[in-house]
């Protein structure tokens, strides 16, 4: 894996804590990663998406 420096307005960073104090991800990297991965696969489905 690569190592980035991300910028993120605090509001973000505070909600982000929140789902990682309530133990919903084991830490921000991997909240981080999964949000990344899962607009990743939105957006490329849809450019991939057979247009009607």
């Amino acid at each position: 894996m690569q190592l980035i420096t991300l910028h993120l307005p605090q509001t973000y960073l505070e909600d982000i804590e929140e789902l990682v104090k309530d133990r919903i991800y084991p830490n921000r990297s991997e909240l981080i990663r999964v949000a990344v991965r899962d607009l990743l696969k939105s957006e490329l489905w849809n450019r991939k998406a057979p247009k009607d």
